[in-house]
């Protein structure tokens, strides 16, 4: 068999619904790179929030973060690291209309920092640190941000998407993290991880017919469309199985993921 770059969505896909990995995932994503293959993360997530499960799946692959707005290996120089942002005034706009979009929290973001709108509105498990100072509040940010990560509630979710792409329909994309919790994702427009996923595929010389991709949520849909073989999870939206190859037959609660990944390389 070739050897293949698996990318993985992590929320809702790699990740169980208490947002871990299970004994069982690393172990077949182990044994998957133990036969050769590359095993890509392309998540929403800034690094931050996503390092520890880079760390527990023991990878040194390029990862893809904030839904393909950057594409880097980590602690590493890489000469194909990309980095994108979107204009500080947008993160701003979308700030001051904070409460008619129904949004908890407002914060920008850059590959190691983040700037949120209120201190009483942080929460450690959103930004991967016990402490936040004035130096995180909104005021701050002097810089592009590489994303604008929005907290909202699920039932807000497709109104805040709707809303933001037609007021800045030239501008951003707006996606977001899946699984449990409605986080969304703004980035460049144009951004997506599909087209990161090309540039870790193109470092590492795997033909794009060569590339397996994991996912759950419509932030999934353009790589799973590029790959040449995209598989949607049991628990992904219509959306992400109408373009799949195929879909898994469990959950991401049940290790769906890995069982058809095991199955599929026959290890």
């Amino acid at each position: 068999m070739p050897k293949k770059l698996i990318a993985l969505d992590l929320d809702g896909t790699t990740l169980n619904n208490t947002s871990t990995i299970t004994p069982k995932t690393a172990q077949i994503i182990q044994k998957a790179r133990d036969k050769g293959h590359i095993v890509s993360i392309a998540t929403g997530r800034p690094y931050r929030m996503s390092a520890h499960y880079y760390q527990q799946l023991n990878l040194d692959s390029p990862i893809v973060n904030f839904n393909g707005a950057l594409v880097h290996k980590p602690q590493q120089k890489w000469a194909y690291e990309k980095e994108y942002s979107i204009q500080r005034e947008i993160a701003f706009e979308i700030l001051a209309q904070k409460e008619k979009l129904h949004l908890d929290f407002v914060a920008a973001e850059n590959r190691e920092t983040f700037f949120i709108d209120n201190l009483q509105n942080f929460q450690k498990d959103f930004f991967a640190t016990d402490t936040a100072t004035d130096a995180n509040l909104f005021s701050q940010l002097k810089t592009n941000p590489t994303s604008v990560m929005l907290k909202t509630k699920n039932e807000f979710s497709s109104f805040v998407v709707e809303t933001l792409t037609r007021q800045f329909s030239d501008e951003i994309e707006v996606r977001t993290w899946g699984g449990p919790s409605a986080i969304l994702e703004v980035v460049p427009k144009g951004v997506q991880k599909a087209m990161a996923v090309s540039v870790v595929a193109e470092s590492m010389q795997i033909n794009q017919k060569d590339i397996i991709a994991f996912g759950d949520e419509h932030n999934d849909v353009e790589l799973l469309d590029y790959a040449g073989w995209g598989v949607a999870m049991k628990n992904a939206t219509d959306q992400v199985k109408s373009v799949a190859n195929d879909i898994t037959a469990k959950t991401n609660d049940e290790d769906g993921m890995v069982e058809y990944l095991e199955e599929l390389l026959a290890i």
